[in-house]
């Protein structure tokens, strides 16, 4: 059996990197883009949708504001508490358990709009916990199902998925609550995060043997057997979760402030819409770019270097002129916002052991949701005492400072 796997990883060697086409047809693969699909869909449409669930109730937009705010911190809390629990061979039948508590809290929220809003926060609190590990194991699975030297080109594939569900979501979303009904959003998501929880159980059980053998971290006995402890492996991943928080801080910048950046300048606020989704399609074609070849440096290096790229590109969307700067400067930071969350993925592969990877992401996925709100936070402060431009600046003068600790961090020798 070792000579058959020695042999297969020399085979593919010697082949080189798959292409995309190769790649899809890889066993277990294409399965794993359509759970995926399910399961992402009800992330990526549930704050708006809770938004235009209770729009129209006693309690408003204020109302929905709050259950979008509880939804997010299921997530924040979910994501590690259950991700840690995603190891071995009840890997799948955690997150589908998971994905199927969601479904019945999605369901929940779908039929019940009027019920008090203690209950409906509650539910929005369980729809995002349950299944908030899924993102961290799902990734597991896909990079237990490609060969090392694909893994790049899948996590690439990943995330133009997850670029374009999240692209779609809101027009979905305004689409079927306003022209069905305001539950209706959250039915949809209710039945995507069902198939999901049905659709996980056959997907692969474990790496493939050229898979395993391959991996730089992989979990050998000996390795293992050094590790103090779960909490103590998971904590070496902590200089790619700051990268995450760094991402997502510029993330937060140019969703949250864009429309006061617009309005500052004399511009349609209107125009958000159009430039967030340019942003997004940007992004999307990024990652497939990103995927097609091999890049120098390694994936820490690649992470740091497209985040202060990605950074500067945000920060001159506050001093380009006019709409057409705006655009530009988005354009260009969503062309690099792909490679920066890519190679996030590779960097914590080096760091985490092979099987702790799905709880690293997950915790990295509740890192990110931190992210967010704190940048949120800070861009209300800013706004409320200076300009629109200032919010962004500071944005991106976080981002950098994040991505300064994380790479001195990096350059500090890990302790056994």
């Amino acid at each position: 059996m070792a000579d058959e796997v020695e042999q297969k990883v020399r085979t593919d060697e010697r082949e080189g990197p798959l292409g995309y086409r190769e790649l899809l047809a890889r066993p277990g693969v294409r399965p794993w883009l359509l759970v995926t699909l399910a399961a992402k869909l009800p992330v990526a449409m549930a704050p708006l949708a809770l938004v235009f669930l209770v729009r129209e109730s006693a309690g408003g937009y204020t109302l929905g504001a709050v259950l979008g705010g509880a939804y997010v911190v299921g997530e924040v809390v979910g994501a590690p508490l259950l991700g840690a629990r995603l190891h071995g061979a009840g890997l799948r039948r955690e997150l589908a358990v998971g994905l199927a508590v969601g479904a019945v809290a999605f369901a929940g929220l779908a039929f019940c709009s009027a019920a008090p809003p203690l209950v409906t926060a509650a539910l929005a609190f369980l729809a995002g916990a349950a299944p908030a590990a899924h993102a961290g194991g799902l990734r597991a699975l896909l990079v237990a199902a490609v060969p090392e030297q694909a893994v790049a080109r899948a996590l690439s594939v990943e995330t133009t998925l997850t670029q374009g569900i999240w692209a779609v979501a809101p027009a979905l979303v305004a689409f079927l609550s306003l022209g069905a009904a305001p539950g209706a959003p959250l039915g949809l998501a209710a039945c995507c995060a069902l198939l999901a929880a049905l659709g996980v159980r056959r997907l692969p059980r474990e790496s493939s043997p050229e898979t395993a053998e391959q991996h730089p971290a992989a979990g050998d006995p000996k390795t293992a057997g050094a590790a103090p402890s779960r909490a103590r492996a998971l904590a070496a991943g902590w200089p790619v979760y700051l990268t995450s928080a760094a991402a997502m801080a510029l993330l937060a910048t140019a969703e949250l402030v864009l429309p006061a950046l617009l309005q500052s300048r004399g511009l349609p606020i209107g125009w958000s819409g159009p430039l967030l989704a340019a942003f997004s399609a940007s992004s999307v074609l990024g990652g497939l770019v990103y995927g097609t070849r091999q890049w120098p440096g390694g994936a820490r290096a690649q992470s740091l270097v497209l985040l202060v790229a990605m950074a500067v590109f945000v920060a001159l969307a506050a001093v380009l002129p006019g709409l057409a700067g705006i655009a530009v400067a988005l354009l260009l930071a969503g062309a690099f916002k792909s490679g920066v969350m890519v190679t996030r993925n590779l960097s914590l592969r080096e760091r985490v052991p092979s099987d702790m990877l799905a709880a690293g992401y997950s915790v990295m996925y509740a890192v990110q949701g931190v992210g967010y709100s704190l940048t949120a936070s800070l861009a209300a402060l800013v706004l409320a005492h200076a300009e629109p431009a200032a919010a962004v600046l500071s944005g991106a003068a976080l981002t950098l400072l994040l991505t300064l600790v994380s790479a001195l961090a990096e350059r500090r020798p890990r302790t056994a």
